[in-house]
């Protein structure tokens, strides 16, 4: 190839026998055998075993080289004996003999192991990210992620999308999280905003007639770090598309998901068809509007029970008249199961908060009965309709909790995870997406009172926009939608809004009158008065996709310079201050500057 290789770390086969070649590398493991050293050589594309004997003028000063130091080696490729072949990876059957070797990059003393898969302090990992990235399981994770994009990117032009790039420097606006504020040094005293996402401007691309858009676009917001959710800055697969409804934007995304997760994964996938459940059913059923489809558990309202006279659980009947709700959960053939089963659920719940989790079990000798510890305060009859309602048959057992409605979506969501995963019902080889729709287009903040957008404020409502009851605000459904895969979700999306009298109208249900929203919007309001089409799009998060592909719980596994979770990048000290100059310079005073 060049003076450093000829070959790189994945290439020599049986084949090359005999060959006099060179490959460069890192120093990944040395096994000294006294008379022999043995060394892997490590690159981006995978090891090649060396071995040096005792004899060769390089031994000692190979036997003492650091580990992860970079060296090139000129050698002679042999074949393996047959117990030393090594079946799992690609250059197994062969070796290079050492002739020569020379010392490219030098190594310090490792703060953590490069060879080893070990899990390590987060500050650590992060502080290293450049020797935290050299280890195999993290680095095919990276590697991965370039192969995901590359594939979408190509899929979306082969599906008639053209890719633009949209401004990173703009305006503040209310998408529903903290913007990052730049300083404006030729406007002294405004501030640009990085983009929480290019929502505006990939309308805008529609509005400007182009038909088909898409990016791998980079979103920045000032958010607190979660498992599924980097602090700062993420990157979503952006696309908007003209004269579509709802139906043309799930068959697009269906047809990507299902092909980006079929190519790099080996996992089924429970449905090619993604089902889709209304927002109302998703919390009624699961919860949660990101419900994990592989969970079988269901969740049921059971309030009306409580009403019959032949119940008399008092303390559930003196709560539902107060304003609560009883939802339970229905255990398949849990009967054999011992009493610390059920008990330790019911702490459980205690120590989320919850009240606990009721329970019992149908049982059946000459007649139906409910066994555990409420199970006396339910007649036959009642037990035949919870039976009934909850598609439960003898030997099931029912888990029940009361409250008010947040409170107990909260907990019911919560105890059906638990629940599955103590019962083993969750399979791990399975993806199962769906889509949530029929989000209501406003909510009531429950501190102010206030009646707010719940989702997306340039979303379009459903429904003859001649007949709508703007009156009713909390009644009114969107054309909103999320795409959810085992329990995370990936994406929101919404069919516009691209009528400005509407959204004049909107917009004042939410508190802001004609003037702000000309503010606020201004590029936005005054496009839409010149001709916009009816679009709709939706952006599925990067990150995700791939941690889910990867298999990893936490997204920092696959993003490449992550910040840890006070959003500080530890490798390049970020945020920092800055000098007394440049603050001169963008007209910035900070208070009690020490």
């Amino acid at each position: 190839m060049n003076k450093y290789r000829t070959h790189n770390c994945n290439e020599l086969r049986k084949e090359d026998l005999d060959e006099d070649i060179s490959i460069s590398g890192w120093i990944n493991k040395k096994r000294d055998h006294g008379n022999l050293l043995f060394i892997d050589l490590r690159d981006n594309y995978g090891i090649t075993q060396c071995i040096i004997d005792k004899e060769n003028k390089n031994f000692l000063d190979l036997e003492k080289t650091q580990l992860e130091t970079v060296i090139k080696v000129n050698g002679k490729v042999v074949s393996r004996s047959d117990e030393t072949i090594n079946k799992d990876i690609k250059t197994g059957e062969i070796e290079v003999v050492i002739k020569e070797f020379e010392i490219l990059g030098t190594c310090k003393e490792l703060p953590m192991p490069v060879f080893s898969d070990q899990e390590y302090a987060e500050e650590i990992r992060l502080k290293y990210r450049f020797l935290d990235l050299r280890r195999k399981k993290i680095h095919e994770n990276i590697i991965l992620r370039s192969k995901v994009i590359s594939y979408i990117r190509n899929e979306m032009t082969k599906l008639g999308f053209l890719e633009f790039q949209t401004p990173i420097l703009t305006s503040s606006s209310p998408e529903g999280a903290r913007d990052f504020l730049v300083p404006s040094r030729l406007n002294p005293g405004k501030f640009y905003a990085l983009p929480q996402a290019p929502q505006q401007f990939k309308q805008l691309i529609m509005v400007s007639g182009f038909d088909k858009y898409f990016q791998i676009a980079p979103c920045f917001r000032d958010e607190d770090a979660r498992a599924d959710r980097s602090p700062g800055e993420f990157y979503q697969l952006d696309l908007e598309m003209s004269f579509v409804e709802q139906e043309d934007v799930f068959n697009v995304v269906e047809t990507l998901m299902v092909n980006t997760f079929k190519k790099f994964s080996n996992k089924k996938l429970m449905y090619d068809k993604f089902p889709k459940i209304s927002y109302a059913d998703a919390m009624l059923k699961y919860g949660s509007d990101k419900p994990d489809l592989r969970n079988p558990l269901v969740i049921n309202d059971i309030t009306e029970i409580f009403t019959r006279e032949d119940v008399s659980f008092e303390i559930f009947k003196k709560l539902i008249k107060s304003g609560s709700n009883v939802r339970c959960i229905s255990t398949k053939n849990t009967k054999d199961k011992p009493r610390s089963f059920f008990d330790n659920i019911d702490k459980w719940a205690k120590e989320q908060g919850a009240s606990g989790l009721a329970y019992f079990t149908f049982e059946k000798d000459s007649d139906l009965s409910a066994k555990g510890p409420i199970g006396k305060f339910f007649s036959k009859e009642a037990l035949e309709e919870i039976m009934k309602k909850t598609n439960s048959g003898i030997g099931d057992s029912i888990f029940m909790a009361c409250g008010k409605q947040k409170n107990l979506e909260k907990i019911t969501s919560l105890a059906r995870d638990k629940i599955a995963k103590d019962l083993d019902l969750i399979d791990d080889d399975i993806f199962a997406f769906c889509w949530i729709v029929d989000y209501p287009m406003f909510e009531k903040d429950e501190t102010t009172n206030k009646i707010e957008f719940s989702h997306n404020p340039f979303s379009m409502p459903q429904g003859d926009l001649t007949e709508q009851n703007f009156e009713k605000p909390l009644d009114i459904l969107a054309y909103q939608y999320d795409i959810v895969c085992n329990g995370i979700e990936l994406s929101s999306g919404a069919i516009r809004n691209h009528k400005p009298e509407l959204m004049y109208k909107l917009f004042s249900i939410a508190g802001y009158d004609k003037k702000q929203v000309n503010e606020k919007f201004s590029g936005m309001i005054n496009a839409l008065s010149y001709g916009a089409p009816p679009h709709g799009g939706i952006a599925p998060g990067i990150d995700r996709i791939v941690m889910l592909l990867a298999n990893e719980k936490n997204i920092r596994e696959v993003t490449m310079f992550p910040m840890n979770q006070n959003a500080q990048d530890l490798m390049m000290k970020a945020p920092s201050n800055v000098s007394e100059e440049q603050l001169k310079e963008l007209s910035i005073v900070l208070k009690n500057n020490k």
